[in-house]
This record gives C-alpha cells, sequence and structure tokens, in this order.
C-alpha cells in the first residue's frame, strides 16, 4: 500500500558513460528498490558525452517502462564525473538525494535502502562501501590523501551515497563549485557514516574499468584539498639547502688547502646560491598559488547541451 511507502521525495543520480550494455539492468533495479519504498521518487540520468546508445536506451526504457519521471542530462563534452554529477545533484529536487557514480551494481539491491533508513538515524550523508580488497593505486591514493588533507573523515572507495537536502546545501554554501565531492562531504561538518556490505561477484572487473577521468580527478584533488605540491617543494628546498652547504664547505676548503682553478670558489657559491634561491622562489610561489586556490577554488562550471524530460 501506498500508505506504507515512505514520504520523502527522492533523487537518484545516476552517471552514465558509455553504458549501453549496463544501464538498463541497473534502471530496473535501482527502480525496483525505490518504487518499493518511497511514494514519489525521480531519476536524472547525466549523459557524459556517450558516444554509444546509451541515451536512447534510457529514453525508450523509460517511455515504457518507468512510472518515475525521468530526466537525462545531456552534457555538451565529455566533462568527467565531478562535474557531471554536479549538474545532477543541482537539477535535483529529492529531500534525499542518491548518487550513483556507476551503473555497475556489485551489492544487494537492498542495500540502498539500508542507506536510506541508515541516514534517518541522524546521519545527513551515508556511503555504501564494499569490502573487496582495493587495487594498489587507490590504497596509495587514500593514503596519502588522508594523510594530507585535514578532514573529520578519512575516505575510502564507495559505490554510491544518499545525502540530506540539508547536506546539500551545505556543502553548496561551501564551495559554488565542488571538483571533488567525497572531500567536500568528509569535511562539511555533519554527520557521516559508511554501510559496508559483501560485494557481489562478477562485477568488480567491469566497475574497475569505468575510470577514465579517475586519475586526472586524483591529482586535482590532491592539489586542491591537500598541501602535497607545497611539501614536495619544501622537501627540495631542504635538499638544495644542504646541498649548498655540503659543496659551499668543499669549495671553501679546496680554496684553503688546495690550489683551485681561478675563480672556481667563487664560481661555485654563486652556482650553488642561486639553485638555493630558485627553490626557495619558488616554495614561496608554490605557497601563495596554494592560498590562492582555496580562495578562488575553481571556477570552471559544467556545460549542459540539453535536459530531457520524461514522464508519464
Amino acid at each position: 500500500m501506498v500508505n506504507d511507502k515512505e514520504k520523502n521525495f527522492i533523487s537518484a543520480v545516476v552517471y552514465v558513460r558509455n553504458s549501453e550494455k549496463t544501464i538498463k539492468d541497473f534502471l530496473t533495479a535501482v527502480n525496483g528498490v525505490l518504487s518499493k519504498t518511497f511514494a514519489k521518487y525521480e531519476m536524472i540520468c547525466v549523459n557524459d558525452a556517450s558516444n554509444d546508445d546509451s541515451a536512447k536506451i534510457i529514453r525508450e526504457f523509460s517511455e515504457s517502462s518507468l512510472e518515475c519521471p525521468v530526466s537525462i542530462v545531456n552534457m555538451g563534452f565529455y566533462q568527467g564525473l565531478e562535474m557531471s554529477m554536479n549538474a545532477g545533484v543541482d537539477l535535483s529536487i529529492g529531500d534525499f538525494v542518491y548518487e550513483f557514480d556507476s551503473d555497475v551494481i556489485d551489492y544487494d539491491i537492498s542495500v540502498v535502502t539500508d542507506v536510506y533508513y541508515r541516514s534517518l538515524k541522524g546521519y545527513d550523508i551515508v556511503s555504501a562501501a564494499s569490502d573487496r580488497k582495493k587495487r594498489f593505486t587507490s590504497n596509495l591514493f587514500y593514503g596519502l590523501f588522508n594523510s594530507s588533507a585535514k578532514l573529520q573523515h578519512k575516505l575510502t572507495t564507495e559505490s554510491f551515497r544518499i545525502l540530506s537536502r540539508r547536506a546539500i546545501n551545505r556543502v553548496h554554501s561551501l564551495s559554488a563549485t565542488i571538483p571533488y565531492r567525497k572531500a567536500l562531504y568528509a569535511n562539511c561538518g555533519l554527520k557521516v557514516d559508511t554501510v559496508r556490505y559483501k560485494a557481489l561477484s562478477g562485477a568488480g572487473d567491469l566497475k574497475r574499468s569505468r575510470g577514465e577521468s579517475r586519475r586526472e580527478t586524483a591529482l586535482d584533488s590532491l592539489i586542491l584539498f591537500t598541501n602535497v605540491g607545497y611539501r614536495a617543494s619544501m622537501i627540495l628546498t631542504l635538499i638544495m639547502i644542504a646541498a649548498t652547504l655540503g659543496i659551499g664547505i668543499y669549495t671553501l676548503l679546496v680554496f684553503a688547502l688546495g690550489h683551485p682553478v681561478p675563480g672556481f670558489t667563487t664560481m661555485m657559491l654563486v652556482m650553488t646560491g642561486s639553485f638555493f634561491g630558485v627553490f626557495a622562489i619558488l616554495t614561496i610561489i608554490i605557497k601563495y598559488l596554494s592560498l590562492l586556490v582555496n580562495l578562488v577554488f575553481k571556477k570552471q562550471r559544467y556545460l549542459i547541451e540539453s535536459i530531457e524530460k520524461i514522464s508519464k
């Protein structure tokens, strides 16, 4: 009965990129669990310039099989996961918003409702994370990120998450553009939790292959949210200080004990001092640039080509 269903309006935002083989099964599964649990909901598929029939499949399947309102957000060009999901979340109107970064399901579909009911316990952001062993590159990135960034909660690999409208408003008040959502979610000052699930076999390899923009996003995130660049320049500067002192001592010893070539001492001292000065200046510049990035953040906005509304 409808009276037994949850009254909160739900938005499900799905990232779609060349997903013609998986998107229909995904929409079927997610629509099934949402229709059983919620009285009203919408689905927003963000088509990130797919060059296959993903949008056509979504359109035809929505018109014939889905009862909920469906929006297809067609990005103007390939813009990656973060910008595309920003566009979908901005369009959403739900009291709670699901963010599905992938349309590959490696979890029991009941996990979708598990994170919702967990959020009703007082958590504004609840993520779903599998127990699958992480790749070396993922462990390296999250280890470096968590050790360098000042976050309230440690980041890890997630499959999807649900956010309250309060969380969305809070995050957007922190930054007009969100280049890495997970970092802002972990540091927005609201209660965050994670639901762990046992990964289903068979879907992991396909899911891991959907990582076209991951490396670029990882590099941007390290620069924006951590002081890795500044720390690296400081280490190089300290190395140059040590090298300068060593070469300076060696030059003075040669001058005092031996018979150096005329001009050797002066040339070496000038060269070592110059290298030290260059690295010191670069360190200062990088520090100022990091401050400017924190103040201005990214002004780049996503570009939408069209929005298709499909409803019955």
